[in-house]
């Protein structure tokens, strides 16, 4: 089908660029052409793209996701440990170990004189140890200070997680469901735009061939007219026609030619309009094949395959899937989750000023317990929208019924017609040959002929937008099948 399409465009283009010479277009190529150039059928195509993407973006909602996150931050104090009490106990506990000494030494020496005298000389080797001791504990107490110092002020910290999702209440089901039936709906969409341009275009082109049939008859009675116009002449010059026959002739040789006038201005206009259809500049010169017979299609399929329909069915089961997605709201969604996260500073080996992580994996679970009805309404809205859908259907299914039943009648109404119009057709064709014969025997005057050649005209004109309208009628019917 491409190749067709890209030969028939590549003619297109040779034939455009020779504009003496006139481009013949057969039904078939001016349905490619249509379908290759309309705007509503390329944004059909599209949107049947956009569907394909989002039904492949909803099965990825089974695979695990995973994240990786990661940031900086300044704090203006450090998270601390130990309070500031705390802290000075440990910084001078060897510091207030010597200084209880010292005091209980004076309350002894208070207290009991004798036995101060007694420890008089070990005191200050006791007094030079309580100082080394002394020493030792700040010393001690400085370094446990420093150590529990967080020193959280620049924090950096990353993780990467992994999330599968275990039950989500069907969400993830459902969604992929509506998403195959949005891609069904979009796919029924390019056929019913595909039926569309198609049945616009054979209207338009069985349009441009009435009216070239219509622009021949008329060239063809403005013949026959002057043709009578040129015998009046001679029987004037000889004295068996009077002036007043010729002015009546030339009167409606004007006629003839207006009408003449008429049937191109309706060509050009049909043409333009095929071309729009076509794709193609509205001035290309083109014509079209006339030598079609109007013919039945034969059996037409009563099936009622309207795309309408197919839509409206689809939109059914799309809000029905949208009244369980809402449903799923109400139920717990679990999911299983695990990832590697790092910081700096670390607490896995106390506070260390370095980057350090570790591993986690876990399972989560949401069960909702209230909110406020929010569910509830969103599943009465998504059934009404579906109520709305099945009333949709009904109502389309009515009025496809009322209009398969209309172009049935106007069918046979055309039918029924061709056949009276190609026995007044034949009438009026045998009393303008009589008309002829007359006018030449001398026996019929040229008002007699030019009557018979009005009603000639009057009956083939018919005949012509008879044949016409079976056509477009058995195209209207089996359009309204959406066969």
């Amino acid at each position: 089908m491409k190749k067709c399409i890209a030969v028939i465009n590549l003619l297109t283009v040779l034939l455009l660029q020779v504009n003496a010479q006139e481009m013949v277009l057969s039904l078939d190529t001016c349905v490619a052409m249509a379908m290759r150039e309309n705007t509503q059928l390329q944004i059909a195509h599209e949107k049947a793209a956009m569907a394909t993407d989002t039904r492949k973006s909803a099965r990825t909602k089974y695979l695990p996701r995973v994240e990786a996150l990661g940031g900086y931050m300044h704090m203006g104090k450090e998270v601390s440990l130990l309070n500031a009490q705390q802290k000075s106990t440990l910084q001078y506990a060897g510091t207030n170990i010597a200084n209880q000494f010292n005091a209980y030494a004076q309350q002894v020496g208070q207290t009991m004189p004798a036995l101060a005298g007694a420890i008089q000389q070990y005191l200050p080797g006791l007094q030079q140890s309580v100082g080394v001791l002394q020493q030792a504990l700040d010393q001690v107490g400085n370094s446990l200070v420093d150590a529990l110092r967080t020193d959280t002020r620049n924090m950096f910290g990353g993780a990467v997680t992994l999330t599968q999702p275990l039950y989500m209440g069907g969400k993830i089901v459902n969604g992929n469901k509506m998403a195959d039936i949005a891609e069904e709906i979009a796919n029924i969409q390019i056929d019913q735009a595909t039926d569309d341009v198609r049945f616009n275009v054979e209207n338009t082109y069985y349009l441009v061939v009435g009216v070239e049939h219509k622009k021949k008859l008329a060239d063809e009675y403005a013949a026959l007219i002057a043709k009578l116009e040129g015998d009046v002449k001679k029987m004037i010059d000889e004295g068996v026609a009077t002036k007043a026959d010729g002015l009546k002739v030339s009167v409606k040789l004007n006629e003839a030619q207006m009408q003449q006038l008429q049937a191109e201005n309706g060509l050009s206009l049909s043409k333009m309009l095929l071309c729009k259809l076509c794709g193609l500049p509205l001035e290309t010169n083109i014509s079209v094949d006339t030598t079609m017979k109007v013919q039945a299609v034969g059996e037409i399929n009563t099936t009622n395959n309207r795309n309408e329909i197919k839509m409206l069915s689809k939109a059914i089961e799309l809000y029905d899937l949208k009244v369980k997605t809402a449903r799923a709201e109400h139920l717990p969604q679990v999911a299983l989750m695990g990832g590697y996260m790092v910081s700096n500073p670390s607490m896995f080996n106390g506070f260390e000023k370095k980057f350090n992580g570790t591993w986690n994996v876990g399972v989560m679970a949401k069960i909702p317990i209230w909110d406020w009805n929010e569910t509830r309404d969103k599943v009465r809205e998504a059934k009404r929208q579906s109520n709305i859908a099945r009333l949709q259907k009904q109502d389309a299914e009515e009025m496809i019924d009322l209009q398969i039943t209309q172009c049935q009648f106007k069918l046979d109404e055309a039918k029924k017609k061709m056949v009276v119009t190609e026995k007044n057709y034949d009438t009026a064709e045998e009393n303008l040959r009589c008309a002829n014969l007359g006018f030449a025997e001398g026996v019929m005057t040229t008002t007699d002929v030019m009557m018979a050649q009005t009603a000639w005209l009057q009956a083939k004109t018919q005949k012509i937008e008879a044949e016409i309208e079976v056509v477009t009628a058995q195209l209207a019917l089996i359009h309204a099948y959406g066969n």
